[in-house]
């Protein structure tokens, strides 16, 4: 008799903050929020609210990428600007890894995208980074040395090598590391992580994207300081499949498929994925800095919250 695989559906809660400080008030320019999750089949979002102190006028589009984004302006000058986002959601999460229903013609690495797919994935499919000396391509060809291979095989092989070589670093400081940097250094955050895999497998020619969003570990309900906040924000990567969609792979931590995945947002490239970006006029010296903190729990352990 085949097994049948557990489904188990979990309430999750995000509680997002991020707080900005000056030395004196500013005029705060329009800021752009992505903060709001996309719905998946993982993922059914319950509710979601945004606000700022000071109160700002926002409106709502959508981007390129289908990302649904924000702008906040704030309405009076101010010393302080603070973005608070609460969201609910059903999450489901299946024992074990997904069982993906991948075209038979794509089963086998190397394949060609259908001419729909190839227009669709447009620049997807294709390296974003300089590299003159082929680093990254000549790396990436010990995993396909044997052809033709198993394509989720592959791209398993892939993610678990670059989780098993490469050093998690976390980094505060603002900005990415190219793919090169990350590949000769062995080591990066999670978006330094999530580039090199996506770059990689572009060499590969499939299309690739890069997603940022939340990352829910049941081994931490309960924990409401900051510490734990501030581990919640993740970034992974997604590759098109004919017949699978796009799938998740983590290479941070060498999983695949989006259990305990929250996706806000997917893009190109890593610059287009900052969940807050913003302006203000005055004078240099009179921005302090920046806190984020991301506190997410289940359902059974009440609401996220991050103190004050």
């Amino acid at each position: 008799m085949p097994r049948t695989r557990d489904i188990a559906e979990v309430l999750l809660r995000v509680h997002h903050r991020t707080t900005y400080l000056y030395s004196q008030p500013v005029t705060l320019g329009p800021h752009r929020l992505m903060l709001r999750p996309r719905e998946t089949v993982y993922n059914r979002l319950l509710s979601f609210s945004v606000e700022t102190t000071p109160p700002s006028l926002v409106h709502w589009s959508e981007d390129v990428h289908g990302n649904m984004v924000a702008v906040a302006t704030p309405l009076w000058p101010s010393d302080i600007l603070v973005i608070d986002s609460h969201l609910r959601l059903d999450h489901h999460q299946i024992e074990g890894e997904p069982t993906l229903h991948v075209a038979p013609a794509a089963s086998q690495y190397p394949f060609t995208y259908s001419a729909a797919d190839q227009h669709g994935l447009g620049d997807l499919a294709h390296p974003h980074y300089a590299d003159p000396e082929a680093a990254l391509p000549t790396w990436i060809q010990a995993y396909v040395a044997a052809l033709p291979t198993p394509t989720v095989a592959m791209l398993c092989d892939i993610n678990t090598g670059i989780a098993g070589w490469f050093f998690y670093q976390s980094r505060e400081t603002l900005g990415t590391q190219t793919p090169l940097e990350t590949l000769q250094r062995g080591w990066g955050c999670c978006r330094d992580i999530a580039l090199l895999f996506v770059e990689a497998v572009r060499w590969l020619g499939l299309g690739a994207r890069l997603v940022s969003g939340y990352l829910y570990n049941p081994l931490r309900d309960g924990l409401d300081d900051v510490a734990f906040a501030t581990g919640a924000t993740h970034c992974w990567a997604e590759v098109y499949l004919p017949g699978a969609g796009w799938v998740a792979f983590d290479p941070t931590h060498g999983t695949m498929g989006g259990f305990g995945l929250v996706a806000v947002a997917t893009a190109r490239d890593i610059q287009d994925l900052a969940p807050v970006c913003g302006s203000f006029t005055g004078p240099g010296h009179t921005y302090i800095g920046m806190t984020v903190g991301v506190a997410v729990s289940s359902g059974n352990q009440g609401a996220a919250a991050i103190p004050p």
